[in-house]
């Protein structure tokens, strides 16, 4: 396992033919992301951090593992150091120690695919406190600007007449629904990565347990278990996405769950990796549609 450098912070690294992959050694955050022959995908929002009663969050960019209804101070909670890293089959596992105030223990396992570029990423939140806790993990990836994130909607009735709803979208407050990034269709919601525009967040229960980001050829597909009929977050959101002028977020949310003392909740997303949109779940009108929306001018 080769060591590197995240603004400072040392970091270590994980490779296949197919993949890098780089995070931070005291601290369940992977900061770097690179498929062989290309940038790294994630944003690096360097030392950018913000004032808690706890010491200060980092940003970073990258992944981390987070708790969800998002509350301040709650759920930003500072995890700067105290990480352990373990070397286990495929990969490692990163041990956070439980956060001051809220009790809970937040763990990370990476593997790598030897066989494609694949990584399977294992959340795992454990609450150490002497009450019960309910919550969410909360998965979340900041991409670079530049791409296109990409997120199929639910199609089709959901009783034979056609008479219910079939989808919720959960808007948050500074989200403007003419905003020019964002592309609301009936099968997928598209949105831009690009500054100049204030900050987009939505969310919805996504069926199809995946979601994408398409940057410079590459396309990046995180698949989740959707669980339906589970009670999520946010108005029943497994599925949010939010960018700024500075990156944008995949997010994945499991159910909330009331976890008694000693209690431990995981929640598992696998990440892949594929050259250009040519792929089953990218239609070729979408793979047109997303190829013009990188070209529309700046915001």
């Amino acid at each position: 396992m080769n060591t590197g450098d995240f603004n400072g912070w040392p970091t270590r690294i994980i490779e296949t033919q197919f993949l890098r992959l780089e995070f931070l050694s005291a601290s369940p955050r992977i900061v770097r992301f690179y498929p062989f022959g290309k940038a790294n995908l994630f944003a690096d929002l360097g030392n950018e951090f913000i004032e808690t009663p706890y010491g200060p969050f980092y940003f970073r960019g990258g992944h981390r593992l987070w708790h969800s209804p998002e509350a301040m101070p709650r759920t930003y909670i500072p995890d700067n150091e105290g990480a352990v890293v373990s070397e286990i089959p495929g990969g490692v596992r990163i041990d956070q120690p439980a956060e001051t105030w809220t009790h809970i223990a937040k763990s990370i396992e990476i593997r790598l695919n030897e066989n494609q570029p694949q990584v399977l990423v294992r959340h795992e939140m454990r609450n150490d406190g002497p009450w019960a806790v309910e919550s969410a993990p909360w998965a979340l990836t900041m991409f670079r600007l530049g791409g296109v994130g990409i997120f199929p909607q639910p199609v089709g009735n959901v009783d034979p007449a056609g008479l219910l709803a079939n989808r919720q979208i959960a808007i948050w407050p500074y989200t403007k629904m003419d905003d020019p990034r964002l592309t609301l269709r009936d099968d997928f919601i598209l949105l831009r990565a690009s500054g100049g525009l204030p900050p987009v967040k939505v969310g919805y229960f996504n069926p199809h347990g995946w979601q994408g980001y398409y940057i410079d050829g590459t396309l990046f597909i995180k698949r989740f278990d959707p669980l339906p009929g589970a009670n999520f977050p946010d108005g029943g959101c497994n599925t949010e996405t939010y960018t700024n002028h500075k990156f944008l977020e995949l997010e994945t949310l499991a159910p909330l769950t009331k976890l008694a003392p000693g209690e431990t909740i995981t929640h598992t997303e696998t990440w892949e990796v594929y050259e250009g949109l040519s792929h089953p779940l990218i239609p070729p009108a979408l793979a047109d549609l997303i190829t013009a929306v990188m070209r529309r001018p700046e915001g």
